[in-house]
């Protein structure tokens, strides 16, 4: 199970130049093509070899400078319900705030380890002000500069070793874990009843089910169906909320709902999807809603769908219902499909005699006079989706576009729809 961090605090002390020293090593890694708004509140970090995810509550906030209490109050909430350790970070120029006892206050009553930051400590003689955060009441002050990275080591330290210890869940390897994910209100509790049947009150984290003729898990359902006790219209708490089950899954449900369209916040659950490089599968849900269910209309919503999700767009998209379960059994086919495209292996040979006569047609372009040459392609072993090298002369000199002529070619001639793939350019 992935760790999650969540750091909060008032405005202006840091939030986010902390994130982003704590994510920045893996960032550039971590697929940068999907580019929403929201990518710089949430990333992963590695610390003493356990991976961890951070986010950042502060970002996702429109207008952060001017936040009301409530917003924070909410934010912090939100972090205690979610998170397996919270920083919460204070600024030492400035000292205790009124807004940093409210947000203690609620801390406090917490049964989550907090660690209390105490960022903007640029020089020695700024340590001399931490003590007064001792009236917050949440132990020790840990002073570090997020600017120069001063401090965030033994802060790292202590994190990690604040996470529970790894449960060994004994889950079977080889069956496929789905996660239903999408906007409050769009249809995620009704889906995974249809699922599972009614009657089942699920408390496990993991229901695995049969009665599809196929084995399966579902991820989280137990957060999908209690309301939670923030308020459910909190625009980003929803992205918050489905960060632990698209990391725990191999293929993910995004529920959209047929009568409000794709929304930004669709988006930023899809970008969660991608960085994450899972399988996907869109399910329009509702569709009994919608009083023009003609083939015209159905393609437009399709192709709206593809377009917001541009560059990748090779996955399905269902029209259904889970109130009178039309196309339920059709959703779960299509997630188990789009689990098996993961698992593809192609055969170097095929790779080779497929791919090699079609570069050779339509080669990368030559870059001041340099004529690039793609030689030999392999598919790397055991890796979590199909990644695929490609060896040239000039890695260097392959740029984006090309890469994806490659990979859309690839689609066309192998199954790997709703899968995303890697393909990596080596010098050979």
């Amino acid at each position: 199970m992935g760790n999650l961090v969540a750091i909060v605090g008032r405005p202006n002390v840091g939030k986010s130049t902390l994130f982003n020293r704590l994510t920045k090593t893996r960032q550039a890694i971590v697929n940068e093509e999907a580019g929403t708004t929201r990518d710089r509140q949430y990333g992963k970090t590695e610390w003493l070899g356990r991976e961890f995810s951070v986010v950042d509550t502060g970002g996702w906030v429109v207008n952060s400078d001017d936040i009301f209490e409530e917003e924070i109050r909410k934010q912090v909430l939100m972090a205690v319900d979610e998170a397996d350790v919270i920083l919460f970070v204070v600024d030492v120029m400035n000292g205790v705030t009124d807004l940093d006892e409210q947000v203690a206050a609620i801390l406090r009553r917490a049964k989550k380890p907090v660690l209390l930051v105490a960022n903007k400590t640029d020089n020695h003689e700024l340590q001399y002000n931490a003590p007064e955060f001792y009236s917050l009441g949440l132990g020790d002050p840990y002073c570090i500069s997020a600017v120069t990275g001063s401090g965030t080591g033994d802060m790292m330290d202590l994190i990690v070793s604040k996470f529970k210890k790894e449960s060994d869940e004994i889950l079977d390897e080889d069956i496929p874990r789905f996660a239903v994910v999408g906007r409050p209100n769009a249809g995620k509790s009704s889906i995974v009843n249809a699922f599972i049947g009614e009657d089942r009150n699920i408390v496990t984290e993991i229901a695995g089910t049969n009665k599809f003729g196929f084995d399966f898990y579902l991820v989280d359902t137990a957060g999908i169906r209690k309301k939670n006790k923030v308020n459910e219209d909190l625009e980003y708490y929803s992205v918050i909320r489905s960060i632990r089950s698209i990391e725990n899954a191999d293929v993910c449900i995004l529920m959209v709902d047929a009568t409000r369209g794709i929304e930004s916040q669709d988006l930023n659950i899809f970008s969660l999807i991608q960085k994450n490089a899972k399988g996907l599968v869109v399910v329009v849900n509702k569709w009994d809603l919608v009083k023009d269910k003609t083939v015209k209309v159905m393609k437009t919503f399709e192709d709206a769908i593809r377009n917001r999700f541009a560059p990748f767009v090779d996955f399905p998209i269902i029209f259904a219902s889970a109130l009178t379960k039309q196309r339920i059994l059709k959703v779960l086919e299509e997630a188990r499909d789009v689990y098996e495209n993961r698992m593809t292996r192609i055969p170097t040979a095929r790779l080779n005699e497929e791919m090699l006569p079609l570069i050779e047609a339509y080669p990368p372009p030559s870059i001041k006079g340099k004529y690039i040459k793609i030689k030999y392609i392999t598919q790397l072993p055991n890796t979590q989706v199909p990644s695929f090298v490609y060896f040239a002369n000039l890695p260097q000199y392959v740029k984006e576009p090309y890469r994806r002529f490659l990979e859309n070619k690839m689609r066309e001639k192998w199954k790997l729809t709703g899968t995303p793939i890697n393909i990596y350019i080596r010098q050979k």
